[in-house]
C-alpha cells in the first residue's frame, strides 16, 4: 500500500507539469535562406505565430501539443512537443525547401501562332492598369528623348511632369489604386459574413477594415501568391488588432445596441 502512494505521489508533478501551458521558444533552420513569415499554428490550442526573418518563433503551447508549420517555399512540417523540449532555451526545428519535380516536357515553338496572330490582342500593345496609363503617359515609364539622354533618358514630357510635381502625385494614384484593387479582390475571395461571424467584426466597421488589412504587406503578399490559407491566417491577425484600436468606439455601439 505505501509503495502504491509512493508511486501516486510520483506521479502528480509530471501530471501538473504536463498541463501547464508556457511559452516555448524555438528556430525554424532549413536549406532555404526566406525563413521570415513562416506560420506555426498549434493545433491543439488553436494559437499561432509566424517567424521573424531569422526563423525564430515563440509560441504558448504544452507537452504533447502539436504544432503545424507552413510556408510557401517550404514542405509543411508537423512537430509534436515532447517534455525535454520544454528544458531546452532553443528548439529547433528543420524543415525541408519545397521543390516541385516536372515530369519531363517537350516544348515545341510554333513561331506564327501567338496572341497578336489569334486576335486577341493588337500587335505591339502594352498592357496598364490605369494608374499605371497615366503613369506611362507621364513619361515616368522612359519613352527615351535622344536630347535628354545625358539625364537618363528621361522622356521630355516626364522632364516636365516631374518638375511640376504631377509624377509624385500620379505615383501616389498609383499606390491608391493598388490597395483599392486589393480590397476587392479581398472581397472575392472571402464573402461579407467571413468577416462579421468568423472575425467578429461588427457589420458597420466591415468596410474600414478592407481598408486597414490593405495596408499590409504580408497579407498583400499571400493574396498575390493566391494562398488563401496564409491569407486566411494573417486576416484573423489583423482582425485582432483591427478589433482592439476601435475597442472603444465596438464597444458603444453593442451598448447602444442593447
Amino acid at each position: 500500500m505505501i509503495k502504491k502512494l509512493f508511486f501516486f505521489f510520483l506521479l502528480i508533478p509530471g501530471f501538473l507539469f504536463s498541463q501547464d501551458v508556457s511559452i516555448i521558444k524555438g528556430k525554424v533552420v532549413s536549406e532555404s535562406s526566406l525563413l521570415e513569415g513562416i506560420h506555426i499554428i498549434n493545433l491543439s490550442k488553436k494559437n499561432g505565430a509566424v517567424t521573424d526573418s531569422r526563423g525564430y518563433f515563440e509560441i504558448s503551447a504544452k507537452i504533447s501539443d502539436t504544432l503545424q508549420f507552413s510556408a510557401v517555399n517550404l514542405k509543411a512540417r508537423r512537430y509534436v512537443l515532447t517534455a525535454n523540449d520544454f528544458l531546452k532555451d532553443l528548439v529547433f526545428v528543420k524543415m525541408e525547401s519545397l521543390i516541385n519535380e516536372l515530369d519531363e516536357v517537350a516544348i515545341i515553338q510554333y513561331k506564327n501562332i501567338n496572341a497578336v496572330a489569334l486576335g486577341i490582342v493588337p500587335a505591339n500593345q502594352k498592357t496598364y492598369t490605369p494608374a499605371e496609363r497615366k503613369l506611362a503617359t507621364a513619361g515616368d515609364f522612359k519613352w527615351y528623348s535622344p536630347l535628354l539622354i545625358p539625364l537618363g533618358g528621361m522622356s521630355v514630357d516626364g522632364l516636365i511632369n516631374s518638375i511640376s510635381g504631377r509624377t509624385s502625385m500620379l505615383k501616389k494614384e498609383l499606390v491608391v489604386e493598388r490597395k483599392e484593387m486589393l480590397q476587392l479582390k479581398t472581397s472575392d475571395y472571402f464573402e461579407r459574413e467571413y468577416f462579421i461571424e468568423t472575425l467578429k467584426i461588427p457589420e458597420i466597421y466591415v468596410d474600414g477594415f478592407l481598408f486597414y488589412i490593405a495596408e499590409n504587406e504580408r497579407f498583400a503578399r499571400a493574396m498575390r501568391d493566391k494562398n488563401k490559407t496564409m491569407a486566411s491566417f494573417i486576416l484573423s491577425e489583423l482582425a485582432v488588432e483591427y478589433l482592439k484600436l476601435n475597442e472603444l468606439e465596438i464597444s458603444k455601439i453593442k451598448a447602444d445596441e442593447k
